[in-house]
């Protein structure tokens, strides 16, 4: 287990001594990994053994991880949930932690479905704003003068709200936005931090774009917390670019945009600029998009966003809005835990992990093995593995414990081992554990439907249409049952677009990808019906994103869901389908 983390050779461009010292601690933290993991769980064991939750379990103070794993169990959201709640509620003693929390992070819900409350602290968010500054050192090795230019980065705030108890509630990126710690950056970005605060979406997003584009030549990189918002933002710039204009040409402000912090702000900023107002209607005015980013910011080196798991579909439009630059997915984080960090941003999307910090938590790992049962029995625990001893190749569930009341918490992502940066395993985001869609025995999880998805997509390529957003429904009111699946796609040439023969084909080549389970109950057993594809019209996606959000989804967070069942959704979208496809024939199958 050697590193490959250089601090400097020929190859490799002199950093900072700042940038130095951090580079050598990620050193010093993947060479000790066990050893740090051991000194962590020791500290949170011994500064929350008078809680509650501890004592239940009878753990007498022991910081020991024999004793942590022989009286811990392994445990879910639903477990905790009372006490949580009963936090929430303005229960002050130490039910889960000994340290009085200062909020509760609020997760986004579009993963598994259910918006969860985590307990935080003043310093748990230090802790994470410390890693992010090491993230900026493997940058800046990466990619050297940063400093010299800005980002334009689609970062939002969502409104707040607090418990019955007095607790504040609110997503893990409003306490970062709002903290001293960002404040000192706010130099990078070209964003005021007035428009990044503003808790109306639209005129947040308008307000980014505007100041993006006036400070055109000095963005280096564009960035979101996910590659869907780097795509919805290039979605209203298709939308709004006239306004934008209009805005930049005359030197004053949209009358839509009536915030007035942000009014107050802008009027400072904003002077008439004809030439670069025409520049971007020359550019926007063109029906082909493909590289606007690169025309519109000339001086983009790469892209900021997460674009694995689910969101490495989104990396072809990506390539297609910036001309193939770059896009670096540089962390793996949660509302429950920050894991780790991508040691390699420039690799390859398809090839990027991240390696475990092995002082953020107490990590343990469950062999992820689909093909066995799972254990159900109090009598028989999961066998768990620690964090330097997993195994290149297989495919782990990482169980938390943290400095904020989690303990052996199963956090539902499956993670495959890459391999190790010194002692310290970095991972693939695989995929969320939940099954999204089963009509008999079938299950179907987002990776396979992804694959699916992709296998499909290659018909479309001659048409020169791509898919924008997918989502998935499995229809049970029909006999037998059938999976349908909702497409938005973008067609470049309409007088070449595909027609119903291939998409149809396109049906049976997702039937095609899916496994044996799902084939066999098609052309066997007949328990399900033909695949379905639903195509939609285009901003359906937007629309049903701004539903979400109406009804308190996250915009920093919000994914789509890769399967929907809530009859208002599946309404929403079916009111915007504009034709249906079905698999024309039998997928393949043998015995």
């Amino acid at each position: 287990m050697t590193s490959d983390f250089a601090l400097s050779s020929p190859l490799v461009p002199r950093v900072s001594e700042k940038d130095a010292k951090a580079l050598q601690y990620i050193e010093e933290l993947t060479r000790n990994a066990a050893t740090f993991q051991e000194t962590v769980l020791a500290e949170i064991l011994s500064r929350n053994a008078n809680s509650e939750y501890l004592q239940r379990y009878k753990l007498g103070g022991a910081t020991d991880r024999e004793t942590f794993k022989l009286k811990l169990p392994v445990i879910t959201y639903e477990d905790i949930k009372p006490d949580i709640q009963r936090m929430a509620d303005g229960d002050r003693s130490a039910v889960l932690l000994a340290s009085p929390i200062s909020e509760f992070l609020k997760s986004s819900g579009t993963s598994s479905g259910e918006q969860k409350l985590f307990p935080s602290t003043q310093e748990e968010l230090d802790r994470r704003h410390f890693q992010i500054s090491l993230l900026r050192a493997v940058m800046n090795r990466c990619m050297p003068g940063l400093d010299e230019g800005k980002g334009l980065y689609f970062l939002f705030v969502r409104p707040e709200t607090r418990t019955p108890g007095g607790l504040l509630v609110r997503p893990a990126s409003n306490s970062m936005y709002k903290s001293d710690h960002f404040k000192t950056r706010l130099h990078d970005y070209t964003t005021p931090i007035e428009a990044i605060l503003c808790a109306d979406s639209f005129q947040s997003m308008y307000t980014h774009m505007l100041c993006g584009l006036l400070e055109r030549e000095q963005v280096l990189r564009l960035g979101a917390l996910f590659a869907s918002g780097l795509l919805r933002a290039m979605r209203f710039l298709q939308i709004h670019w006239q306004a934008l204009a209009n805005d930049i040409e005359t030197g004053t402000l949209n009358q839509k945009i009536t915030d007035p912090s942000i009014r107050d702000c802008m009027a400072r900023i904003l002077k008439p600029r004809p030439e670069l107002a025409e520049l971007i209607r020359m550019e926007c005015s063109e029906e082909n998009w493909e590289g606007i980013i690169a025309r519109i910011w000339p001086n983009t080196k790469y892209l900021d966003a997460v674009a694995t798991g689910s969101m490495e579909q989104y990396i072809h439009l990506l390539d297609y809005y910036s001309g193939s630059l770059p896009i670096a997915s540089m962390l793996y984080s949660s509302s429950e835990c920050f894991f780790g960090l991508n040691l390699n941003p420039m690799c390859k999307t398809s090839e990027a992990s991240y390696t475990i910090m092995p002082n953020m938590a107490y990590f343990e790992f469950l062999l992820h093995d689909p093909g066995s049962p799972a254990s159900t029995s109090d009598f028989q625990p999961p066998k768990l593995v620690d964090l330097v001893d997993v195994e290149v190749g297989k495919e782990y569930e990482p169980i938390i414990t943290n400095y904020t009341g989690l303990y052996r918490y199963k956090v539902g992502d499956i993670l495959r081992v890459a391999g190790f940066h010194n002692a310290s395993p970095h991972f693939h985001f695989v995929r969320r554990k939940d099954a999204l869609l089963s009509i008999d025995y079938d299950k179907t999880d987002e990776a396979d439907l992804q694959k699916a998805v992709e296998n499909a997509s290659r018909l479309l390529r001659e048409f020169d249409t791509r898919i924008v957003e997918y989502t998935s429904y499995a229809e049970k009111k029909t006999n037998p049952g059938h999976y349908v699946i909702y497409w938005e796609i973008l067609v470049k040439d309409p007088a070449n677009s595909p027609t119903d023969d291939v998409l149809k084909r396109c049906c049976l080549a997702m039937e095609e990808s899916l496994d044996s389970a799902y084939r066999e109950a098609r052309v066997v057993d007949k328990t399900i019906g033909p695949l379905e594809i639903r195509l939609v019209k285009t901003g359906a996606f937007e629309e049903l994103m701004d539903y979400a959000i109406s009804r308190g989804a996250l915009i920093n967070q919000y994914k789509v869901a890769r399967c929907v069942s809530s009859t208002s959704t599946l309404k929403l979208l079916d009111s915007r389908v504009i034709s249906k496809h079905f698999s024309p024939s039998l997928p393949h199958w043998t015995t």
